[in-house]
């Protein structure tokens, strides 16, 4: 069953379930690039919200890109799938060799979504961190580390669809978990999608530039994230 016709949807849908969080001073959205970007941008609006990127990349395990050993974040953050890394025996000089390539992949998409702008500060808000869905959840888990380290008061993952064990992994690793749609059966984020082409660098920096009052957190100095 196709739940949303395209990410747009899914956002709104996303939207409706967190209206607590609606005019609320305090609040910040974060949209993992690229897929959650167009997610979170409906979100920010529906929420009256300011809207900002939380860089993370998936370390795919070679040869079979699309299985996540781990992932890295912004801020030197690096979670590892134990599961993956144990049951295919990968070794750490492999580890280190995809981590140091997708390094220069999200230092690349830093600069170009970001330019010299710093990380918004989240000490004391509450960051609504959130992507197109969630399958086995390792990027999520790296955003969620990498936010932590920043002390918000409370972070909310929120997705337009997950399998329930993923949802119930981040009741407690997040302060919030929404899932909008939790299919019966699970295989891919694209299944709950009619649309799901794959978003665009240029397609993040348009919605980015087009957010609400983007700008008004204070910035944090000069620490870029």
């Amino acid at each position: 069953m196709k739940q949303y016709h395209d990410r747009q949807e899914g956002g709104r849908a996303l939207a409706a379930l967190l209206t607590q969080y609606a005019r609320q001073p305090d609040v910040l959205v974060l949209g993992l690039p690229r897929g959650g970007v167009p997610v979170a941008f409906e979100v920010a609006r529906a929420l009256g919200a300011p809207l900002d990127v939380l860089l993370v990349r998936k370390l795919g395990v070679p040869g079979h890109e699309e299985l996540a050993m781990g992932a890295i974040a912004s801020g030197g953050i690096r979670v590892l799938n134990d599961e993956v890394v144990r049951g295919l025996r990968i070794p750490e000089s492999v580890i280190e060799r995809v981590a140091a390539k997708e390094e220069v992949e999200l230092e690349r998409r830093e600069r170009l979504y970001r330019g010299d702008r710093p990380f918004p500060e989240v000490r004391g808000k509450t960051v609504i961190v959130v992507d197109d869905g969630l399958a086995t959840g390792s990027t999520m888990r790296a955003a969620v580390a990498s936010l932590r380290q920043r002390e918000p008061a409370r972070i909310v993952v929120a997705v337009p669809t997950a399998p329930e064990n993923t949802c119930s992994e981040f009741s407690d690793e997040a302060d919030e978990c929404v899932c909008a749609d939790i299919p019966e059966w699970f295989y891919a984020v694209g299944q709950s999608y009619e649309e799901f082409p794959q978003t665009s660098d240029a397609e993040v920096r348009d919605l980015l530039a087009r957010a609400p009052e983007q700008r008004s957190f204070a910035p944090t100095g000069s620490h870029h994230g």
